[in-house]
């Protein structure tokens, strides 16, 4: 969360032209800059998008520099801007090297300095009073969590910001910080003792001084969905009012803000509110008979309630809602009588500390969301369950790292999420986004099917906008090879992954391994790494196996490796040079059409009137097969192939559609083309 402190007018004496121009102020201070029009070409739009106070969707393809091209403008314009990133990791990268990079163009070696500062959502930062209040309790759960106390509390003397990500020993999943984080539910606001210290007030005070605020997705429609909620609150939210906002890696948009304007209600939610009560009260030494029973009632009948959902593995629809009801109501209601009681019992406590007040209104947000999931009309949610247990996809066990806090505090067994999640979220956004805004600039790599924009802006709900397509600054003709065989079966049949094994090991034996073999399953995955394992001279890497961050880090250190990966790493990784020279993905990316959400919205298309597969099933496939084949060409210097084994896209009509969306790579159906390639480039 660090800010600089000294705002600049935006009074620049040049054009946007004579920045970025062969011999202009960025290349001063950038010895290898190259000039790359689609840049200066972006510029330009985004900044006639806010002087006109337009909304601006553009396609900027990889190696444009399309953050330099929204930042310049962005601070030229002189306005208070929030730029949403898709990943904290780029928040990062924006922060503490896009921004700098553009100081020294812009000041050289002088102290003035943009306005600028990065927030992050609220659990990555510590909460002093809990950590406070937590010294000498009894609560600390093994050596391993003692270990993490000393340290976050070492730490806690000497940070300035009370980010985690200072905190490099602390494990991602640690249990501990859990009970420690600033998240909203748990916060007492302007009546926390520690308030003028506090590290998330802090944050609120440099965004609030800051010109450019760095988020995240994430937390941008968490804090949306928080402001919403609380119907114009003052102390709702922790992002300023703001007329403009440039959304990068905007492909995401619709699966982010689906999942924050949606419920979920869990057995863990259930669990962590008796056990912040219980807590509380051994803290505060105000345990009652009447409050001990009340929390193990909660206890009682959340587990009864949530061990009768179906028992469904994964992700289901809950259509049978009504009828489930007609069966457990008894069992409904005893969980909604348990909540109200454990909070009318809170109430009744004598000489309360402020933090009941915060458990009561969790204990209510409860009861008001369950009733809404198993009781709710709404013809424009969807309502499904989710079941989610320490083994994956495919049977293997998850690393504990992978899981969430919550998710490792519940000791490994199966956890159950009641789901409510909006259908279509255009509408949503149309009127409390979109109409709210003077100037929003979404921008990709990845946003056009078929060299237009019709799909985003009508899941997005994003009526009138500009609209351009700026080319990749590379050469993918000459750069890269896709290879699409002509024999291989349909991946859908039995028979796929006996051929597809043996065609991926000609492949990787052709490129030397230096591989990334991405799928649209665990399950694709698993059977074609083991009918691999032995066959290969190479180092094989499989997600699951490790950390993402330490599986690439090993893939980017270890000569010719291979690594086995699914949808985490089809976006979002960087990986220049010969480390990475191909890129075979199994099939065609659908989303698995049993899926409830895309279900929900595949039956409400069609229903329409619409097409549902030409209009949502396939330009979503397109989009993740570009953001895939993405991975390979990453600077003007990278060679490679990209390998597609579903010859679909060659045989249906709608390949055509997929073809025409992709970069002008060099094709072929000819595995000699690909050796040729490899003979003469490699």
């Amino acid at each position: 969360m660090p800010s600089s402190s000294h705002p600049v007018s935006p009074a620049a004496g040049f054009s946007l032209y004579q920045f970025f121009a062969p011999g202009g102020v960025l290349s001063k201070t950038h010895p290898a800059y190259e000039f790359r029009r689609g840049q200066l070409q972006m510029a330009q739009a985004v900044e006639e998008a806010l002087e006109e106070k337009r909304h601006l969707i553009v396609e900027a393809g990889t190696g444009t520099g399309k953050t330099l091209a929204y930042l310049l403008p962005v601070i030229r314009s002189g306005k208070r801007v929030i730029i949403s990133t898709g990943t904290k990791n780029l928040q990062e990268q924006l922060f503490f090297k896009d921004v700098p990079a553009l100081e020294r163009a812009l000041f050289g070696d002088g102290n003035q300095r943009l306005s600028v500062c990065y927030m992050k959502g609220r659990n990555n930062y510590l909460c002093r009073k809990k950590l406070f209040d937590l010294t000498g309790q009894p609560v600390l759960s093994g050596l391993e969590e003692i270990e993490h106390y000393r340290a976050i509390a070492a730490w806690e003397k000497t940070t300035q910001t009370g980010d985690r990500s200072e905190l490099a020993e602390l494990p991602e999943a640690s249990a501990l910080w859990h009970k420690l984080d600033a998240r909203a539910d748990t916060c007492l606001g302007q009546k926390c003792k520690e308030w003028e210290h506090c590290f998330i007030t802090e944050m609120r005070r440099r965004a609030a001084e800051s010109d450019i605020i760095i988020v995240n997705h994430h937390l941008f429609f968490a804090d949306l969905s928080i402001k919403l909620e609380a119907d114009g609150a003052p102390d709702a939210g922790v992002l300023p009012e703001c007329g403009v906002v440039i959304f990068d890696e905007a492909h995401e948009l619709e699966e982010i803000a689906g999942n924050y304007f949606g419920i979920s209600v869990s057995n863990l939610r259930m669990d962590e509110l008796t056990r912040d009560v219980e807590h509380l009260l051994q803290r505060e030494r105000i345990f009652t008979p009447q409050m001990s029973g009340a929390i193990q009632s909660v206890r009682e009948r959340s587990q009864l309630f949530f061990s009768l959902l179906p028992a469904h593995e994964g992700r289901v629809a809950f259509d049978s809602r009504r009828e489930f009801l007609e069966e457990n109501g008894e069992e409904f209601l005893a969980l909604n009588q348990a909540l109200y009681r454990l909070g009318a019992e809170l109430e009744q406590l004598p000489q309360k500390p402020e933090e009941v007040f915060t458990l009561v209104r969790r204990a209510q947000q409860l009861q008001v969301q369950l009733r809404f999931v198993m009781e709710s009309e709404d013809p424009n949610t969807v309502f499904w369950i989710e079941r989610r247990s320490f083994r994956g996809p495919g049977g293997a066990r998850r690393k504990s790292s992978s899981f969430t806090a919550e998710e490792k505090n519940a000791g490994g067994r199966t956890n159950v999420f009641l789901q409510a999640t909006p259908i279509e979220v255009g509408q949503i956004l149309r009127e409390c986004l979109w109409s709210k805004l003077e100037t929003s600039v979404l921008t990709s790599a990845t946003l056009a099917v078929g060299g237009g924009f019709d799909y985003i802006r009508q899941r997005l709900g994003l009526d009138h906008a500009r609209e351009l397509i700026v080319a990749s600054h590379f050469d993918y003709e000459s750069q890269a090879i896709l290879y699409v065989p002509r024999d291989l079966p349909d991946p859908r049949t039995p028979e796929f992954a006996a051929e597809a094994a043996g065609l991926v090991r000609r492949l990787l034996e052709i490129t030397r391994g230096r591989a990334f073999v991405l799928f649209t399953s665990y399950a694709q995955m698993n059977e074609i790494y083991e009918r691999l394992l032995g066959q290969l001279e190479f180092t094989m890497l499989k997600q699951g196996d490790a950390p993402k961050s330490a599986l690439l880090e090993e893939f980017r250190v270890t000569p010719n490796a291979v690594l086995f990966g699914t949808s985490s790493f089809w976006q979002g990784v960087d990986v220049q040079g010969e480390q990475l020279s191909c890129v075979i993905i199994d099939r065609l990316p659908f989303a698995v059409p049993s899926d409830p959400v895309v279900a929900a919205r595949v039956k409400a298309i069609d229903a329409g009137g619409g097409n549902a597969f030409f209009e949502y099933q396939v330009p979503s496939a397109v989009i993740t097969l570009k953001q895939g084949f993405g991975r390979l060409i990453r600077s003007l210097h990278d060679r490679g192939l990209l390998a597609l084994l579903d010859n679909r896209i060659l045989k249906k009509q709608y390949g055509r559609v997929f073809v025409e969306s992709l970069p002008p790579y060099s094709r072929t159906t000819d595995l000699r083309k690909v050796q040729e390639f490899f003979g003469a480039n490699s």
